[in-house]
């Protein structure tokens, strides 16, 4: 009977903290915003160490379980900083998903609002791990000729 109990115990501590773990596992829109503001503050003090620091993978500052952020030069759309150093000079506007033209929509959003005011996108994506589509968000900020941002699932 003890072996029992121990046995259910474990399992039930391991239910837990495996929930647990995957609700941690992504970040939530308020630490996106917080992880935008401090890119945009990042930006204004310097550019060039700011997108630097942005592409820094150990850079936990600019990277936190799911979120990155990333950005684009305006108004040619080409990646400056991205998780993926593959993207770096991608135009953001050739980014598609499921025939969805996310990066056109990013770029539209950005592009057209005043230095320093914060735009969202809203695009259906898989979670990391899965195939299912979730609502994900990518919030924005132009600052000079650099749109940034970080996404994050609702």
């Amino acid at each position: 009977m003890i072996r029992t109990v121990c046995a259910s115990l474990c399992v039930c501590v391991g239910l837990i903290g495996g929930a647990a773990f995957a609700a941690d596992r992504f970040a939530s829109a308020d630490d996106g915003k917080a992880m935008l503001e401090r890119a945009v503050s990042a930006l204004k003090t310097d550019p060039k160490a700011a997108l630097k620091q942005f592409n820094d993978e150990k850079n936990k500052q600019f990277r936190d379980r799911d979120l990155f952020v990333f950005c684009f030069s305006l108004p040619d759309g080409n990646f400056t900083a991205f998780q993926s150093p593959v993207m770096l000079g991608t135009d953001v506007r050739e980014l598609k998903y499921q025939d969805e033209p996310i990066g056109q929509h990013a770029y539209d959003a950005v592009a057209k609002a005043a230095e320093g005011d914060f735009v969202t996108v809203e695009y259906n994506f898989p979670k990391p791990g899965t195939k299912a589509l979730a609502t994900k968000q990518s919030l924005e900020a132009r600052i000079g000729n650099e749109a940034c941002g970080v996404t994050y699932f609702k």
